[in-house]
């Protein structure tokens, strides 16, 4: 097997202009995306948010302009398997499963975002997408600009949360934390 694809290269591109000052899509776009974590230690506060998954993914399913994409990820014997689903109005429009050897569960979790949200914004007349996830401190990483690893992913994503944004500047993304 050639692994010349699993070795680790050097991502971080300070001339890159989407991470340039006043170009960030957090300067631009700060009202489209937003962060909904819960409080581990609470068992009041991990029904509370719960309960208010249910209600998103009611909703969502019911609208034919959002978009509700789950992901997870888990490794087992050194290989990562992330599982994706893009549902629209509930029906499973888009259901993807990907393997990958000498990758970490972030990596993997990142990647199975960054394809989604470029399958769920190439959709016509979405107007909001719901990501549920298990490691949203991953999915924040998207958005640190200092973390080089994920620069590769920020970007690609970057640019489809551009293109999203401009369509309509009622679009947005909402990125749900769910517990495993």
């Amino acid at each position: 097997m050639d692994n010349r694809f699993n070795e680790v290269f050097p991502l971080f591109n300070p001339l890159n202009k989407e991470f340039s000052s006043g170009s960030q899509l957090i300067d631009i776009f700060s009202s489209c995306f937003f962060f909904y974590s819960f409080d581990k230690h609470s068992d009041d506060k991990l029904k509370a948010h719960s309960h208010q998954l249910d209600n998103i993914a009611i909703t969502s399913l019911l609208n034919q302009s959002h978009a509700l994409i789950v992901t997870d990820t888990g490794i087992k014997n050194n290989v990562a398997t992330s599982i994706a689903y893009i549902h629209i109005c509930n029906k499973l429009i888009i259901k993807t499963i990907y393997y990958a050897v000498n990758v970490t569960s972030f990596e993997a979790e990142l990647f199975a975002i960054r394809y989604d949200i470029n399958q769920a914004v190439n959709i016509p007349g979405i107007s909001k997408i719901i990501v549920v996830t298990d490691l949203i401190h991953v999915t924040k990483r998207i958005f640190d600009l200092f973390i080089h690893l994920f620069q590769m992913h920020s970007a690609s994503i970057f640019k489809e949360f551009r293109k999203f944004f401009l369509l309509n500047t009622n679009n947005s993304i909402k990125f749900w934390e769910c517990p495993s």
